[in-house]
């Protein structure tokens, strides 16, 4: 990083215009200096800035870009970061320690108290100026803080700027948010021209495999080296953090997570980090065929799905598919929650899937052949789970005489009711979660014909998705009784200690239908 005198010695260098062209609410009003007593964010951004000396639009940019001012009750982001300012707790990262030395707040409260939160944020920004050297003139400048604010994001570089560019690009642009409360926070607009300082020379490399993508690759402890299966699938994600965050939490060695993309929320910039060919850790048993996208943001604010960042991901999205033959559906394109052996809920209830996979220029229906009941994995459906896999468990349910309330793929309290009464009748644990033998038994229920080799028709794909289920792995489902399907058939009957002989009769069809 530069001193100050370095900083000023460099040209003033622009924001990057990607970003200053980025569609935010601009407010032409005075930025509040001095908000009263009904407004406490507005009181603790203003009593933060003036004790640490910290310019408060700045620091509110800062806050805003990280978390949109949404403190999450002090729930932990992936990267395990707290509060509105997102003060930092892991390995690599320890600004919510830091902010503990700096103010004397005890670590309980940086993480739950709105205004502590904020006055650590304001002291651990204070501190990375004072490193800089700035003093009392240069911290009254806003430009000046650019290196400070690129710390703060705690990438490596060179992906430390994209943190300082988005903030720089709020101010520039200006933005009102009205947080939890209703309380309204605004930045004014202005013009800026950040002391980039040695990272102006910055040089961001374009991504290997998406030509529109930038390239930071995530630490090698992160993923694996090639693949294991094939390529089949897109797994949407959402970060539970910012974008800068996220990218620097996959190249923190110790995170054993990533994603091959991230798509920023307020621009749709993506960056790669993983290549296609390799194996990201990003969706458990899923890994080994799937791409995962990472999106900017919290599954609990639809504020975060930008128009921008729905047509930048579909656009990345629609290339691979089309560059690796993954079919446009909803059984190749699905959310983290939908994939094997998962316990997330991301993208979570205001992802538009709709939208998302009009957007791609697929079929916006679920499972393969639009049945609603066939997917290449199904996973673990509980309380507050959503999506197309809640409706299959739903229509199931209804269609066997437990009432699950309305098919409309949210996981609440009837339907929960339901497959509680499902599990206890078929001899099941009953929980009310939908894990591999509940979706067993729900998959596989009806008519007993035998099955073998050469059979086809609907009691073979009630067959397939049941193995599909209950192997925890895919089973394509065609409706066709091939060698594929036989192969499957005697490793069920083998694991649950059946005759294996590769023929679907009464003895396998009760083992199905008991959720064995």
């Amino acid at each position: 990083m530069p001193n100050r005198a370095a900083a000023h010695t460099k040209g003033r260098a622009s924001v990057l215009a990607a970003l200053t062209a980025t569609v935010l609410t601009v407010t032409g009003s005075p930025a509040l200096a001095a908000p009263d007593g009904d407004h406490p964010m507005n009181r603790a951004f203003a009593r933060a800035a003036a004790e640490f000396d910290v310019p408060r639009d700045l620091l509110t940019a800062v806050g805003y870009g990280e978390t949109r001012l949404d403190g999450h009750a002090g729930r932990p982001s992936q990267a395990g970061g707290y509060g509105v300012m997102h003060l930092v707790s892991n390995p690599t990262n320890r600004s919510l320690e830091r902010a503990a030395a700096l103010t004397g707040k005890p670590l309980a409260e940086l993480r739950t108290d709105t205004a502590a939160n904020i006055l650590g944020g304001a002291a651990v920004l204070r501190s990375y100026a004072d490193k800089l050297g700035l003093d009392a003139r240069d911290r009254d400048d806003i430009d000046a803080w650019y290196p400070a604010v690129a710390r703060y994001g705690g990438a490596q570089e060179p992906a430390d700027a994209l943190h300082a560019d988005t903030v720089y690009a709020f101010l520039a642009n200006g933005l009102k948010a009205v947080v939890p409360g209703g309380e309204l926070i605004s930045v004014t607009s202005r013009p800026v021209s950040p002391h980039k300082g040695a990272l102006s020379a910055a040089v961001h490399t374009q991504s290997p495999d998406y030509p529109s993508a930038r390239w930071v690759a995530a630490s090698p402890n992160n993923f694996t080296a090639g693949r294991s299966a094939k390529i089949n699938k897109v797994v949407v994600h959402v970060t539970q953090g910012s974008y800068a965050g996220s990218i620097s939490w996959f190249q923190n060695p110790t995170a054993e997570v990533s994603a091959h993309y991230v798509v920023r929320s307020s621009d749709g910039e993506i960056t790669q980090m993983v290549r296609d060919k390799d194996t990201a850790y990003h969706a458990r048993s899923a890994n080994s065929s799937a791409l995962g996208i990472e999106h900017e943001g919290f599954i609990d604010d639809p504020s975060w799905f930008t128009d921008t960042m729905y047509r930048s991901s579909a656009a990345l999205t629609k290339h691979l598919c089309d560059r690796y033959g993954i079919p446009k559906d909803r059984a190749h394109i699905i959310g983290h929650s939908e994939a094997p052996g998962n316990d997330h809920t991301d993208p979570g209830p205001y992802w538009d899937w709709n939208r998302y996979m009009q957007l791609v220029g697929g079929d916006t229906r679920g499972g393969e052949g639009a049945d609603g009941l066939s997917f290449p994995s199904y996973a673990a459906q509980r309380s507050g789970s959503t999506g197309a896999q809640v409706k299959a468990v739903q229509q199931l349910l209804n269609e066997q005489g437990y009432s699950a309330g309305a098919v409309d793929g949210s996981f609440g309290p009837a339907t929960k009711t339901a497959v509680m009464a499902y599990q206890a009748a078929r001899g099941l644990d009953a929980d009310g979660v939908v894990g591999a033998r509940t979706w067993t038994a729900l998959l596989s229920a009806g008519a007993t014909p035998t099955l073998q080799q050469g059979t086809s028709g609907d009691g073979v794909k009630r067959l397939q998705r049941s193995l599909t289920a209950a192997l925890g792995s895919t089973v394509a489902i065609d409706g066709t009784f091939g060698p594929t399907t036989a192969t499957a058939v005697r490793g069920y009957q083998t694991s649950r200690g059946l005759t294996a002989d590769g023929i679907v009769g009464p003895a396998t069809w009760t083992a199905l239908q008991t959720g064995r």
